[in-house]
């Protein structure tokens, strides 16, 4: 049996603070996000993911046996609007799935900018023709067939939310 090397309190905290936020290179309208990192001083760097607009990795850190930059499969896909994602679920589906099933080996996270999204859905209370049922119908299909975790959340707290998300997945990992 291998076991995992049990970090310090101060070692944890060194590499924590050392996560580095990847951003997709097709990523864009994100401007908002980056001046957030850029606000908490949080590294990131621009890289093409395979699947979603943010990851994280760890640089390396010999000291503490972290030999080469280790990455980690935790993707965050960002939705800007309803509007996109009801135009992801409609025109671009087929697309929208191969990316949730290149994804299915990697803990996978939908953040919606639009923090009363679910009740917009539901009411109808966006500018495309899309019915609301189907709308909600694939959403949630999609969520529990590829085990995404769907979130609505405030475009202004688009930024601390993935880097969170991000820093307590690499945290859990860690401990």
């Amino acid at each position: 049996m291998i076991r995992q090397y049990r970090y310090t309190e101060k070692e944890l905290n060194e590499l924590l603070k050392s996560i580095t936020i990847v951003v997709d290179t097709r990523e864009n309208a994100n401007e908002h996000i980056i001046k957030y990192f850029d606000d908490k001083k949080v590294p990131h760097i621009s890289r093409k993911l395979d699947y979603g607009d943010y990851s994280c990795y760890l640089p390396a850190n010999p000291e503490l046996g972290i030999i080469r930059d280790t990455y980690f499969d935790c993707t965050i896909e960002r939705k800007g609007s309803l509007e996109e994602l009801s135009g992801n679920l409609t025109n671009d589906r087929t697309r929208l799935e191969s990316e949730f099933i290149r994804a299915k080996d990697s803990r996978f996270i939908m953040m919606v900018e639009e923090s009363a999204g679910f009740e917009k859905i539901i009411n109808h209370k966006y500018s495309t023709q899309y019915n609301e049922k189907s709308f909600t119908a694939s959403l949630l299909a999609f969520g529990h067939r590829y085990s995404i975790d769907i979130h609505f959340i405030d475009k202004k707290y688009a930024g601390l939310f993935i880097y969170h998300q991000l820093y307590y997945f690499v945290r859990e990992y860690l401990r």
